[in-house]
This record gives structure tokens, sequence and C-alpha cells, in this order.
């Protein structure tokens, strides 16, 4: 199973962004994105969700064209993490992450006994059971985040797609949602997740793509691809290599 990108051309319909993509993230792997902000990256995963449209290429997702699926069969498999979201209405965290189960129950349908059972397993899960009566526009961007998080594992889907996962997080939720990322891939999803950070990327993936103006620079195994030179060809600056006491590999701007 996979969901996959074969010579696809991206971006909004004034506008190309980018183009030549070749991707596919597979079941119990995790890919990142890595790349300058600014670089096409978001609009990369908006388009492998289906909201937006290929501007050329194809898009497949475990074998079937991602344009032919309906909005629930979409929703079933692909779970989906903004980098942002502020709120608008006050709903209790609880009903925020309640909604993920609307993939399986439709947007009108009463959440069921199990609907609830699962979204409190995923409060839990991300460790924030303790604000599931708290308004989700009361709660500060980084709780925001987790409960983002757990909507889209509420879902219950084949793959997750998460963009910046970690850009509103304190270190120690850093880290918390991290090693989430490598436990689902150890459960069986696929984990594509956007990151300008080198280490994130060498620390959590199996698999990294160089992303710079909407082109792929390349793609491989995270340990092989992330390197001195491909990493000042990427950002366009000096990159610094360090090693801790036990010898693992770390980049600093030079």
């Amino acid at each position: 199973m996979s969901l996959a990108a074969s010579a696809l051309a991206y971006g909004y319909p004034a506008r190309e962004i980018g183009r030549d993509i070749e991707l596919a993230l597979q079941a119990g792997e995790v890919m990142a994105l890595l790349g300058p902000n600014g670089h096409g990256k978001t609009t990369l995963l908006k388009t492998m969700l289906g909201l937006l449209p290929a501007r050329g290429g194809s898009l497949r997702l475990d074998g079937q064209a991602l344009e032919s699926l309906g909005f629930g069969a979409r929703a079933r498999a692909l779970g989906y993490v903004p980098q942002a979201h502020a709120g608008t209405f006050a709903f209790s965290v609880a009903e925020m992450v309640l909604m993920g189960r609307t993939a399986h129950a439709g947007l009108f349908a009463a959440p069921s006994a199990h609907d609830r059972t699962v979204a409190r397993a995923m409060l839990e899960r991300l460790g924030i059971a303790a604000l599931a009566e708290r308004p989700y526009t009361e709660i500060s961007g980084g709780e925001r985040q987790l409960a983002l998080v757990a909507r889209a594992l509420a879902q219950e889907p084949r793959y997750i797609i998460l963009d910046e996962p970690t850009a509103s997080l304190d270190f120690g939720n850093q880290g918390k949602v991290m090693a989430q990322i490598r436990r689902l891939a150890a459960e069986g999803l696929g984990v594509l997740f956007t990151t300008h950070d080198p280490n994130q990327a060498l620390r959590y993936a199996d698999r990294v793509m160089l992303l710079r103006d909407g082109r792929a620079l390349a793609s491989g195994p995270a340990t092989a691809l992330l390197t001195q030179d491909n990493l000042v060809a990427l950002y366009g600056s000096a990159v610094e290599i360090v090693r801790d006491a036990d010898g693992r590999l770390a980049f600093l701007p030079g």
C-alpha cells in the first residue's frame, strides 16, 4: 500500500509552485519533506491530500486514482494535521477531537459510544485528557497542536500527513509528538511530515525528500541523503556538522 505521486505538478490556478515530483509513501514508514520555508512544502501536502487539484501527473492512494475517491474515502484513509489553527468557535477539546470521527459516521450523524471511546483514547495518548472539557480557543498554541494530532488519529487513517507538526510546541512537547510519529509508523501507518530542521528529519524519518523552489533536489534514505553538501545546496548557506559524545550527527547553521 502507498500514497504515491508520479510526475506531479502542483500549485494554484494562476500559478504553478512545483513539478516533476516522484514520491511514494509506504505503509509503516516515516518520510520527511525537508526544505526552506516558502518553497512549496505545504502546497505539495495539500495536493497529496486532494485539497488542491494536481496541475499535472498523477496521485494514487493504494493503487486507486486519488481524484476518483470521494471525500469520505479520502478522509478515512488520510489524516491531516495543519501547521496552525487558532479556532473560531469555543468547542471543547474533546469535541474537537471527536470531529475526527465524522470520517466514519458522516458530518451530521450523532457520535456513537465507540466514537467517544476512540476520541478519549487519542486524548490520553497525546497526554491531553485533562484538557478535554476546556474550550479549544482558550488553550495554548502547543496544546491546540496536540489536539489536532489527536483529532487526526481519531480518524483511524492509514496515512497521516503533518505540516510542521512541532512548529508551535515547546521542547518537551516536540519530543512527545515526534515520538508518536515513530510509534504510528511502527503500528503500520505511513507518515509524511514537513520540516525545515534537518536534525528532526535525520532523527525521525526513514526517508527524506529535499524540496527547493518546488522541485525535489534529491530523495532517499535519511542517513544517506543528509550530508553537508546536500544541505548547503538545499538552504543556500553554510552548514556545520557536529557530533555528540556518543558520535551522533547533528547539523548547525555555519
